[in-house]
């Protein structure tokens, strides 16, 4: 079973003036260019390729870590695969003010957890963090730095069953 807290190293995903980005869509973080890809383990090379300041996140990014983000992440077409990217990274979670209603259904889905709310501007990339994804506590050095809407009963079997389709075959029994 996954664990319900998740340590790991943030990435604030900031403009050029040190602001969180607001409405980053489908397209910033998975480019219409590659949709012909089909293998979900290839997609991750190309997150946030399309977004201004982090076109080399894929090459930063390491298991475990954490995206935050402004407001509306998500936003814009339904694609999965911009789902999918950050999964193939290994990305364990994204925190944004608000999301897109079916980028955050798709992720939810998919297993990836997706918690709204605010996080202090004090946070700098590569920080370690830690989530109560059930509480919507987190933490650094032990420190409570911020409360997020936690995720729900389902939200939480759903991500511990791995996705949707595996926790569907869980009600079967």
């Amino acid at each position: 079973m996954k664990p319900t807290t998740l340590t790991g190293r943030v990435w604030m995903l900031r403009d050029g003036s040190g602001e969180l980005i607001d409405d980053i869509d489908t397209d910033m973080i998975f480019h219409n260019q590659y949709l012909h890809i089909t293998d979900i383990d290839e997609m991750g090379q190309y997150a946030l390729d399309n977004l201004t300041g982090w076109e080399d996140f894929a090459e930063r990014a390491e298991e475990g870590d954490i995206l935050v983000a402004g407001e509306n992440f998500g936003s814009g077409s339904s694609r999965q695969q911009a789902v999918d990217c950050f999964i193939a990274l290994g990305v364990q979670a994204i925190i944004a003010k608000s999301f897109g209603a079916i980028y955050k259904r798709n992720a939810i889905n998919s297993g990836l957890p997706v918690l709204a709310g605010e996080m202090p501007d004090s946070l700098e990339n590569r920080d370690t963090i830690t989530i109560d994804l059930a509480s919507g506590a987190v933490t650094t050095n032990d420190k409570k730095i911020a409360m997020l809407e936690p995720m729900s009963q389902v939200q939480l079997d759903i991500y511990q069953a791995g996705d949707l389709f595996a926790y569907g075959k869980t009600l079967e029994k």
